[in-house]
């Protein structure tokens, strides 16, 4: 009589380990770098979501890109008086050109304050 060779072996357990170790690890990174993307992409979306989202509660320029802040700490605000209403996650449109800032609250979807920018002593 003739034996059959068993198709499991240990070396052929050892590629499929390794084989499946690969595809987990591909797939890892793959998903792991679809979460965290490029910061300055997500940045910018977030921007772009923000302006389009005030841009329907008020005119804005539309002659420069504002830069944006998001408040973090607003204990450390409150002697400003454009930041007294302020809360943590609040965004900050400064648009220098135009000489304006907008506090803008994601949270209650209302812009708590606009005021005038004076840059003259900036350089």
């Amino acid at each position: 009589m003739e034996q059959k060779k068993s198709i499991i072996t240990p070396i052929n357990i050892i590629i499929l380990l390794i084989v499946l170790l690969v595809l987990s690890a591909g797939s890892g990174f793959y998903f792991y770098s679809k979460a965290t993307g490029d910061p300055n992409k997500i940045a910018q979306k977030e921007l772009a979501s923000t302006i389009a989202v005030i841009g329907r509660l008020m005119v804005l320029p539309t002659n420069e890109t504002p830069t944006m802040a998001i408040v973090s700490d607003p204990e450390k605000l409150k002697d400003q008086p454009f930041f007294v209403n302020a809360k943590k996650g609040d965004r900050v449109l400064i648009y220098t050109e135009s000489r304006k800032a907008i506090l803008y609250s994601p949270s209650q979807h209302r812009i708590v304050e606009v005021a005038p920018i004076n840059t003259s002593g900036v350089k």
